[in-house]
């Protein structure tokens, strides 16, 4: 290592330490030391056990509800500014609050856009996330976002299944993009689901534009939420004569009563990456690591190197 380059160390949030040990390990170093201090009042703050001056810094956490994930980066981001840290990277698997990107009514937030200037004003020179809900968001900063593609680790999966007559298939209007980059990829055909929604994760109809007779259907999408939408559309999907449907989904939230609406569902397996911890156990469920992609591109962003090799759809 050159003597002009500064030493990287990986420190992580308390929610985020099980992806940041797997990012550590597949990194080559140690989990940097991070101790928590709680008041009574539920009020906390980090401490870096160990010193960063002159280093670059790089603070793994997801930043899924509740808030005390974000307000936790922000803090650890502070103080490694204060701690005279010469780079501080902000490691966002999953960035939350990306579904606020515009404003849809009037008299609303904008989250996506408040969170980034929040993690610039603690401090972050650099922001490193995955699959985010909206590509906008990266406009969102004035410092340099690398958008890693979840496909990375997805494509490989999927060839490995050997599939026949395989069809990518769009959950929503939204996501056909997504869905068209896959096809491309895969050199398959492409279907796309419309939905209507009474409200927020209430889904009123849904209509299927494409045929599926006869076809291995996979549902592509950056997040899987309620699992309503992908449940939905499975059951459609094998109704029209697919002969199996499986699930791509990036970030998985699985709130509410997600778990059994994918247990119910006519889903054959749904395929997620760990940017988010599993609530529990499913044998619906198979887990892809995006540890070792994101181990990977540290290293090249700590090196200077091009991590556009990364990108391959």
């Amino acid at each position: 290592m050159s003597h002009l380059e500064p030493e990287a160390k990986i420190f992580a949030c308390s929610q985020s330490v099980y992806l940041a040990e797997k990012i550590a390990a597949d990194y080559g170093i140690p989990l940097g030391k991070v101790t928590m201090s709680t008041y009574s009042d539920g009020e906390f703050q980090p401490s870096y056990e160990e010193s960063i001056r002159g280093l670059r810094v790089f603070i793994v956490c997801s930043t899924f509800p509740s808030a005390d994930n974000l307000m936790e980066l922000l803090l650890m981001i502070d103080a490694a500014k204060r701690a005279s840290a010469r780079h501080i990277t902000a490691v966002m698997p999953y960035f939350g609050w990306a579904r606020q990107d515009r404003k849809d009514k009037p008299r609303v937030p904008i989250g996506a856009k408040l969170v980034a200037n929040l993690l610039t004003a603690a401090g972050a020179t650099r922001i490193m996330t995955m699959d985010l809900h909206a590509d906008q968001i990266q406009g969102f900063f004035e410092k340099p976002v690398d958008h890693l593609f979840a496909s990375t680790i997805f494509l490989p999966y999927v060839e490995s299944l050997k599939l026949e007559n395989l069809t990518i298939a769009s959950p929503d209007m939204g996501g056909s993009k997504r869905a068209y980059a896959y096809s491309k990829f895969l050199e398959s055909d492409v279907v796309i689901c419309y939905k209507q929604r009474k409200a927020a994760n209430v889904i009123d109809t849904m209509e299927l534009i494409g045929e599926v007779k006869g076809r291995n259907v996979i549902l592509v999408d950056d997040m899987i939420d309620t699992g309503g939408t992908l449940a939905k559309a499975a059951d459609l999907m094998i109704e029209k004569g697919a002969l199996s449907v499986r699930a791509i989904c990036t970030h998985a939230i699985l709130s509410g009563g997600a778990y059994e609406k994918i247990e119910n569902s006519k889903l054959t397996e749904l395929i997620v990456t760990d940017s988010i911890p599993l609530k529990k156990e499913s044998k619906k469920i198979k887990v892809v690591s995006c540890a070792p992609l994101f181990a990977e591109v540290m290293q090249m962003v700590h090196h200077n190197n091009s991590i556009s090799g990364k990108f391959i759809m």
